[in-house]
């Protein structure tokens, strides 16, 4: 995978990638940036949430299950000291159907324990929780 990225000046950068989408990521003004775009961890975050997501939706279509809804959430905590990488990932996914709770339990192990490139790629721990029409599971350690 090759991703291309430019300068746009002071903390603004542009990428494009090998798909064709350009995303503009930027630093906060604090930092010295004008917020023209979402911090790269903001967009890590989302990625991996997203991967998940996908991985999920694709798992329980092959069982035949239909997804009505589907929402998450991904909280992210920080090393204090740099280069201040994410030590720990938690996500929740908040699913609504006709979907039972062992399948959806099994989705979810797969994506984050075999099938999620992108949560499998950071060195953090990695939990997860979710909800079927409301009512909340707990995920054993994945």
């Amino acid at each position: 995978m090759n991703i291309k990225i430019e300068w746009q000046g002071n903390m603004h950068f542009k990428t494009e990638t090998p798909s064709g989408h350009v995303i503009s990521l930027d630093a906060s003004q604090e930092v010295g940036g004008e917020n023209l775009g979402p911090r790269p961890t903001e967009v890590l975050l989302s990625a991996v949430g997203t991967c998940s997501g996908i991985d999920i939706v694709d798992i329980l279509r092959k069982m035949r299950l239909h997804v009505e809804s589907f929402a998450m959430e991904v909280n992210g905590e920080r090393a204090e000291e740099h280069p201040r990488r994410f030590t720990h990932v938690h996500m929740h996914y908040r699913l609504t159907g006709d979907l039972p709770e062992d399948k959806v339990r099994r989705a979810v192990k797969l994506s984050v324990e075999k099938y999620c490139s992108v949560s499998n790629s950071l060195n953090a721990k990695v939990t997860a929780s979710f909800e079927i029409n409301g009512q909340r599971f707990e995920m054993d350690e994945v």
